[in-house]
């Protein structure tokens, strides 16, 4: 029986059921592919392989930073004029493709087949691709597929997609296996090394995180699994899991103190961890971090704040600003909001949030504009553009590319947005 461990979020209805805008017109985010570069880095043993053209090509080296003589684990197999009008064999010039990637990248023990624009236009169908080159290479390579496309997605479904694909390839566990933790969602490994020396403070265990670094690490599963998801994002993943009998724990996430702790807590009842353990285990890291963010309070209290919809971190990001660090929440986009996994953080939104999913970018200038916002966060391409006339900007991708999650980065996390009113502030001296 799990011991009962008391919440310390305080929370009222909140936005659990506020209106919410939804807008379906002209939108502004990367696509999936942009994954890739924090995908690769994390799964040390893994290559993802675009197929499509070379604007994909360009976009991923660009995001990455790449430099020239560098040795990424990832690339594109170009769909050229030929491909496009039917003159070569598509499925013949990737298995050539992959056989060379193979002889020069022995390391290799896991390939992902990335989907992209081009690819589905011309309907190649790389999961019959995956299958056979998997069996070819096998047991040395495994080969899987997911998309990459941003026809219909934004940039960190590419994640979505991705560990979704690996979900069917993870082992059973035993019926008679004793409850484990999963934590699903790519951290960086400074963060998954802190949660590890606080579970284990607790004496919670077994924990596995998910996306593994090695792919020959890969976690069993099933109705002994109980999973945390450290990104919002991940609604695929999260249904592919619980399908193979898996557990969600609900909670909000682990961005800044009280996601945190809720987050943790969420694991420690569940696996039956005394309020006294927990609250040992987590004290001086909480403690350490509500300090650090009261400094950056100082900056951020009052400032109000308007989020485009572009990575689907909003929601979580909106209500640490608001309650944490006394933010104004002027509008909070996201591209899709999914009530189940975000039903706790809705509840902790202040109550009459405007709330805004999809987009219209044109109206949500126009709103953004009206709103006289002292900072905004949105994608690249609308970030220069705003600075010109005058709004302060935060670029939503950096969001997912710095570590954030746990106490150690709140206050890290809290500094992205101070950074640039402050830097806003000194230019206007």
């Amino acid at each position: 029986m799990s011991a009962v461990i008391p919440i310390q979020v305080q929370a009222s209805s909140g936005c659990t059921d506020a209106p919410v805008l939804r807008e379906r017109g002209q939108r502004e985010v990367f696509c999936g592919l942009t994954g890739i570069i924090w995908l690769h880095r994390k799964i040390q043993d893994a290559f993802f392989l675009v197929v499509g053209s070379r604007t994909c090509a360009h976009l991923i080296q660009s995001a990455a930073g790449v430099m020239i003589f560098a040795e990424p684990r990832f690339a594109t197999a170009i769909i050229d004029e030929r491909d496009l009008a039917g003159l070569a064999d598509a499925n013949v010039e990737l298995d050539r493709v992959v056989t060379r990637l193979i002889e020069r990248r022995p390391e290799i023990k896991l390939l992902f087949l990335v989907g992209s624009c081009p690819s589905e236009v011309i309907k190649l169908d790389l999961s019959r691709a995956a299958s056979r080159l998997s069996a070819g290479l096998s047991p040395r390579v495994r080969v899987l597929n997911y998309s990459g496309s941003g026809i219909e997605t934004t940039f960190t479904q590419g994640e979505d997609a991705c560990l979704a694909s690996m979900v069917p390839t993870l082992p059973q566990s035993a019926p008679d296996a004793a409850p484990a933790l999963l934590v699903v969602g790519a951290l960086a490994d400074v963060v998954e090394d802190q949660f590890l020396r606080l579970f284990a403070q607790m004496g919670l265990g077994p924990v596995r995180f998910f996306p593994p670094r090695s792919a020959l690490d890969l976690p069993a599963i099933g109705a002994n699994t109980r999973f945390l998801l450290a990104q919002p994002f991940l609604a695929d993943t999260a249904r592919a899991l619980e399908s193979r009998g898996a557990q969600r724990l609900a909670a909000l996430f682990p961005l800044g103190v009280e996601g945190t702790t809720a987050w943790l807590q969420a694991a420690a009842t569940a696996f039956g961890v005394s309020a006294a353990s927990f609250e040992d285990a987590t004290a001086t890291a909480r403690q350490r971090a509500t300090q650090a963010l009261a400094r950056q309070k100082v900056a951020l209290a009052g400032k109000r704040i308007f989020f485009f919809p572009d990575s689907q971190l909003e929601i979580p990001l909106a209500r640490m600003l608001s309650r944490e660090l006394g933010m104004v929440l002027l509008e909070v986009g996201t591209p899709y909001l999914h009530r189940q996994h975000l039903a706790e953080e809705l509840a902790c939104l202040p109550a009459g949030t405007i709330l805004s999913e999809g987009q219209d970018v044109e109206k949500q200038l126009d709103r953004c504009r009206a709103a006289k916002a002292d900072i905004v966060v949105c994608g690249l391409g609308l970030a220069n553009p705003l600075e010109a006339q005058g709004l302060t900007t935060k670029w939503a991708i950096e969001l997912v590319f710095t570590p954030i999650q746990g106490y150690d980065q709140a206050a890290d996390l809290a500094e992205l947005f101070s950074r640039p009113l402050l830097r806003r502030m000194r230019l206007a001296a």
